[in-house]
């Protein structure tokens, strides 16, 4: 199994304890020790308000954020988790892509999806098209890069976008460009372009809602003509470890407190469940329980997220430990 690292970057309000000209230095200081460490991907948020409110906090931008690693990391590869196709004009994006992979010597991954945030759509200006209209822009987006990739040059009159001979050059290092991956588990359409395109697919990491995505996955690969064994299947986890239960409490009651300042008490609560009811809660023998179970259906790479990361690396290091070695090779 390989592990991906997620660096905090203020989305999930996870740097409200770090002075705003201290987060880039501290962003950047967690890159160079996932660097050295067992991990083997960093990872950012596409988004521009906070969650689980839109608050007035730092939110650092994703693309930003990949020339920067790309700069200042020299292994380990680079994500978005994931790249809202409607954010950005996509043989724009597919031009940035490749400058990052240059920049990076070709350790890009492309993280795509359809995209979800309603509020910060309509703030920036992008309104809110329905479902099937950003699906629809995900799948003609996907397209365009991989001609900008693989061609030098795109050209598509869709019924969302419309490019006529844009130049993609240079190529991306990699070969045909980063791999892709298509987030989410829409059954009708997300998985459908998954399986027509994706190298990688991130969708529900519990073992039930993993498996059942998956047989769908498998039965549009079919359709499709794709070898479904050809597509990684990953699972993005918050991650709240602890040496006993009581330090995992004692995690849980520090995610509270990190949120009490902008939800009220229901909605607060709800909060601190998303994390608490998560397959990756719990002591380490827990936790590598849980992650077996994933792996043997089919889950082979985890991309986690540790709130209390920018401020405390603790939890990381108890992982890396405890937890990392039992699932390597």
């Amino acid at each position: 199994m390989r592990f991906g690292l997620f660096i905090p970057q203020g989305w999930r309000l996870d740097l409200t304890n770090v002075p705003d000209a201290e987060q880039w230095p501290r962003m950047r200081d967690l890159a160079r020790r996932a660097e050295a460490g067992p991990w083997e991907s960093i990872w950012v948020y596409d988004h521009f308000h906070t969650v689980p409110v839109p608050a007035d906090e730092a939110t650092h931008e994703a693309w930003s954020l990949m020339a920067a690693f790309a700069a200042s990391t020299e292994r380990v590869r680079l994500g978005q988790m994931c790249t809202s196709m409607g954010y950005r004009n996509p043989a724009y994006l597919a031009k940035v892509a490749a400058t990052v992979d240059h920049v990076s010597g070709g350790r890009l991954e492309m993280g795509i999806g359809a995209g979800w945030y309603e509020h910060e759509w309509r703030a920036y200006g992008y309104g809110f098209p329905g479902a099937g209209d950003r699906l629809r822009a995900l799948d003609e987006g996907v397209q365009i890069f991989l001609q900008m990739w693989r061609d030098g040059r795109a050209t598509l009159h869709g019924e969302r976008f419309d490019v006529d001979g844009a130049i993609g050059r240079p190529l991306p290092l990699q070969d045909g460009g980063p791999p892709l991956w298509i987030a989410g588990g829409g059954e009708r359409r997300t998985l459908r372009t998954a399986a027509k395109y994706a190298d990688y697919t991130n969708f529900d990491g519990t073992l039930e809602g993993f498996t059942h995505k998956s047989q769908v996955l498998a039965e549009h690969c079919r359709a499709v003509g794709r070898d479904f064994e050809a597509i990684t299947r990953s699972a993005n986890y918050n991650v709240v470890i602890g040496r006993d239960d009581a330090e995992v409490a004692e995690r849980l009651d520090a995610i509270r407190e990190r949120y009490r300042p902008y939800l009220k008490e229901d909605r607060l609560e709800r909060a601190v469940d998303s994390f608490r009811t998560g397959p990756l809660v719990g002591t380490p023998e827990q936790i590598c329980e849980r992650l077996a179970a994933l792996q043997d259906a089919g889950m082979t790479y985890a991309i986690t997220y540790f709130i209390e990361a920018a401020d405390d690396t603790s939890g990381i290091e108890l992982f890396e430990r405890e937890v990392v070695p039992q699932f390597r090779s």
